[in-house]
């Protein structure tokens, strides 16, 4: 493994739409700086329809992605493919630590998003990429002509149905509360489809199959039931990828990086946006602004260390 002998005005981990506003404005400000991600796009690879970003009416996940690739180029922004593996507080500044190799930087700012989370029920890991999904964008058009159950009540549920409805025969949608929790707007969309039966109060336990998924079981108001369906896709909440920061900087009680309203972390010198950080409200702009913050502040901290 190789170590850079340049110290980093700030390494950026992560290129979802946060990692990648604070580059925008990390090149723009002339700063030496690195941005680190296992991919590129983050949670716009598995995004549907985008209707709420300002300045852009309608596009989808993978056209924004595309955006956001010219972008990149346009302002010399070089996302690196390489997993952070641990960073290290070095003194005054900060040593980040990947599978490639060793940044010595001054700041850092964390951009990791988050996961889907999963059921934990018996059939789950057995039939994974076998009709068990948490992406309908990436393996919706599997299920062309046949019936699947979307598990969740949120956003990324009422999102997954709707996504679906011209492509699967029948949806079958499980929400374990009494009530949808996402959207209005998204909720319409759903309750006009004829193509979708609702049921409200469902909890699955378990996902049933042979090679590939063929039904599963849910218990709604104390009696259990089975239907069959040929996909399951599960659309329940996101977990925070901040595992190995948990010994770097405060996590709240969901292991979200805590953050103030200038993105500084419970470190000097460590920022965090977007999904990874608290606030535990998952919208693209969001993110957006909270990667220009956190970028902004290090800059303000690099001067006032000087």
């Amino acid at each position: 493994m190789s170590e850079t002998s340049e110290m980093y005005d700030t390494i950026i981990i992560g290129a979802g739409i946060a990692g990648l506003t604070a580059a925008i404005y990390a090149s723009r400000k002339k700063m030496r700086f690195e941005v680190l991600a296992t991919e590129f796009g983050g949670q716009f690879m598995v995004s549907g329809e985008v209707l709420n970003y300002p300045g852009i009416i309608k596009t989808t996940g993978v056209e924004f992605s595309q955006i956001l690739k010219k972008q990149m180029e346009f302002n010399n922004v070089n996302v690196k493919t390489e997993t952070v593996k641990e960073v290290k507080r070095m003194g005054g500044n900060f040593k980040v630590i990947s599978n490639k190799a060793e940044y010595n930087t001054k700041t850092v700012i964390i951009a990791t998003g988050a996961r889907a989370r999963k059921l934990g029920v018996p059939g789950e890991d057995e039939f994974a990429k076998k009709g068990v999904t948490y992406c309908s964008i990436c393996d919706g058009p599997l299920f062309a002509g046949k019936d699947v159950a979307v598990i969740g009540g949120g956003d990324a549920a009422l999102e997954a149905v709707d996504f679906l409805k011209d492509i699967v025969a029948k949806i079958y949608m499980l929400v374990r509360n009494d009530s949808f929790t996402g959207h209005e707007y998204l909720q319409e969309r759903v309750k006009k489809n004829p193509k979708v039966e609702v049921l409200f109060n469902a909890s699955t336990k378990e996902i049933l199959g042979d090679v590939f998924v063929t039904g599963l079981k849910y218990e709604q108001n104390g009696k259990e039931k089975e239907i069959n369906v040929n996909g399951v896709i599960i659309e329940i909440g996101r977990i925070p990828n901040t595992e190995i920061f948990k010994d770097l900087v405060k996590l709240d009680q969901h292991n979200h990086i805590l953050i103030d309203c200038q993105g500084n972390t419970s470190v000097p010198g460590i920022f965090a946006a977007g999904d990874c950080a608290s606030g535990h409200e998952y919208q693209y702009v969001i993110a957006a602004g909270q990667g220009c913050m956190a970028l902004i502040k290090a800059a303000r901290y690099l001067a006032r260390k000087k």
